[in-house]
């Protein structure tokens, strides 16, 4: 059987409208789990990592509604404290769906460092939108006390501040999880990492790692973490099933087994969102350029039959 490393989107935790609480998250991840559950059944190796997104957005929140009372933290800490919560919940409901299978394993989540380069040029042009809207008062305001860069949306018509995403180097622990897979006594344990795209660090004084703020793409990440901890395929889960080219268009079409080149063609073209499935595209890509034999890109309900290369879309090495 293969190595299967799988990235959760944030949709496996919250959804547009939602208030956001714990019990509508535990609901998402149970239903989650069930396809999960049968990878591990089937006799897999399954790696788990996921996205934080609206996580991070709603400990800023916080942060910024109690900023008198309680010192705000810096936004490599709140990845790490989103790391914790959203494993602990991925263990909460995983167990379970793995005991009624009669396939306990055990699960560990940790805490996952991602090492990025201070010389990135990402740190002097930051794209990544944070928080919440804002107005023009209030981000002008933002900009002088804080030194933050703020960037005006039209559409949304509010400001956002802007942090850098740099470029996933080496994932800290990348080893020790390997060392985890590959020596741990049958049935293997299941590690959850790099959640969020990792905290990203870089080497401070001494050869230390220190945090940096930024946000890491989570896809990126993932697809760094399936070469490291060498699986044979990466399922990117997100909202839908699949990319697809000339999107919301008459001419809209769904792609299922697709090319290496050809995908990078749609690509250059223009046919995926920068925000949205581009990063999924370009992360499923460079897994399979560095040696990887598939990546998919599907959501959880079909995850499944896409892991049979019946759904979804899949891209595998020529």
């Amino acid at each position: 059987m293969s190595r299967i490393v799988v990235a959760l989107g944030g949709n496996a935790l919250t959804r547009a409208g939602e208030a956001g609480t714990w019990e509508e998250a535990r609901a998402h991840m149970r239903e989650a789990v069930r396809a999960l559950a049968r990878i591990v059944a089937a006799g897999h190796d399954l790696v788990l990592t996921h996205g934080n997104g609206p996580q991070v957005g709603a400990l800023l929140l916080q942060q910024e509604a109690r900023q008198r009372e309680v010192p705000p933290l810096p936004l490599d800490v709140l990845g790490a404290m989103t790391q914790g919560w959203i494993g602990y919940l991925i263990l909460t409901e995983f167990s379970p769906a793995l005991a009624r299978l009669r396939h306990p394993r055990e699960l560990i989540a940790t805490v996952t460092r991602v090492e990025v380069s201070p010389r990135d040029p990402a740190f002097r042009r930051p794209t990544k939108p944070v928080g919440r809207y804002y107005d023009e008062t209030e981000a002008l305001l933002l900009r002088k006390r804080h030194g933050w860069v703020m960037a005006h949306d039209a559409a949304r018509g509010g400001w956002r501040r802007l942090v850098p995403s740099p470029e996933p180097l080496r994932i800290v622990e990348g080893p020790v999880i390997r060392d985890l897979l590959e020596s741990a006594r049958s049935p293997r344990a299941i590690p959850v990492v790099a959640g969020g795209g990792g905290i990203p660090v870089r080497r401070g004084p001494g050869g230390a790692y220190e945090g940096v703020e930024a946000v890491i793409d989570k896809d990126r990440t993932a697809s760094l973490l399936a070469s490291t901890v060498g699986a044979e395929t990466l399922a990117i889960v997100t909202d839908v099933n699949g990319a697809s080219v000339h999107f919301h268009t008459p001419r809209e079409r769904r792609l299922g087994h697709v090319s290496v080149s050809e995908l990078e063609g749609f690509l250059r073209a223009g046919e995926f969102g920068e925000g949205s499935m581009a990063p999924k595209v370009e992360a499923a890509l460079r897994f399979v350029r560095h040696g990887g034999r598939r990546a998919i890109i599907t959501d959880a309900y079909s995850l499944g039959a896409s892991l049979e290369g019946t759904s979804g879309t899949i891209v595998e090495r020529n």
